[in-house]
């Protein structure tokens, strides 16, 4: 007897559909488009399809070990650089073989996530910042009204290397590039917290002390009415120059609004 051929997915749905209807196995086959045998066979799971045939792997476990410790030794690398340093080590790897390769361990070629170079001294305060605060309560965390200026850019740039990294790798630290903070261009002021977001107000001009003033003034109470109403609210900053000038402090006071203590560096929520 010659050897039919295999059911493809359509035909294999069709008999799962109708089979779990209850219809007849010759009818089924008729819809199918293919014998009653093959029928039979596929649902009582005997039909597990002819042994596929094909070249030999041109790697081996070793190989593909050895590829993933390039990968790791230094993620920033583009895909000509791996091959070539992967085939320095013995193997003959196309790029099309090495870029499968690498998706079979998980991996994808991302654009990294940009975090600020933080030293040792921010890393502690940042770690100290947070376990003053593990103890608060959802209502004292509502009542914070967060704060920062933002770049715009009017046209993309370029946009950097490409990180070789797996499904939640994204925070790892080999695979961040980092970023130092100086604001330029245009800038725009904002605030959000749990109640809402504020007022937005574009800082046309270098931020100094009496910039950032006058858009507390204008902006920041404002938004805190909006959100707060005649509720008590906790100010947050960073610790840029204009926010942190003598000047500054005394407006606050002036004005009987309660500043968060703030950390070097300390990653502010972002809403989704």
């Amino acid at each position: 007897m010659g050897k039919t051929a295999e059911l493809t997915t359509g035909q294999k749905t069709i008999i799962d559909t109708l089979h779990r209807m209850g219809k007849p196995q010759k009818f089924i086959a008729k819809e199918a488009g293919c014998s009653q045998s093959a029928v039979s066979k596929h649902i009582s799971g005997k039909s597990s399809g002819r042994a596929k045939c094909g070249r030999r792997r041109c790697t081996s476990k070793r190989d593909d070990c050895g590829l993933q410790r390039i990968i790791k030794q230094r993620r920033f690398k583009n895909l000509a650089e791996i091959q070539r340093e992967w085939n320095e080590a013995g193997v003959t790897a196309s790029k099309t073989t090495t870029f499968r390769r690498i998706q079979e361990m998980g991996y994808n070629c991302w654009v990294p996530r940009v975090k600020p170079l933080l030293s040792l001294s921010q890393c502690r305060k940042r770690l100290n910042w947070a376990k003053e605060k593990e103890d608060w309560t959802v209502g004292q965390g509502s009542k914070v009204l967060f704060s920062d200026e933002s770049k715009v850019c009017l046209s993309f740039g370029n946009q950097g290397p490409r990180v070789w990294r797996k499904t939640g790798e994204e925070q790892n630290q080999s695979c961040l590039r980092s970023s130092v903070k100086y604001p330029q261009s245009v800038m725009i002021w904002g605030a959000m917290s749990s109640a809402g977001v504020g007022k937005l107000c574009f800082l046309k001009s270098k931020v100094n002390a009496t910039v950032y003033q006058n858009a507390l003034e204008n902006f920041m109470i404002p938004s805190a009415e909006d959100l707060y109403g005649d509720a008590d609210f906790i100010f947050q900053q960073d610790l840029a120059p204009a926010h942190t000038a003598r000047s500054t402090k005394t407006w606050f006071d002036a004005h009987a609004i309660t500043v968060l203590e703030w950390a070097s560096q300390l990653a502010r929520p972002k809403p989704h």
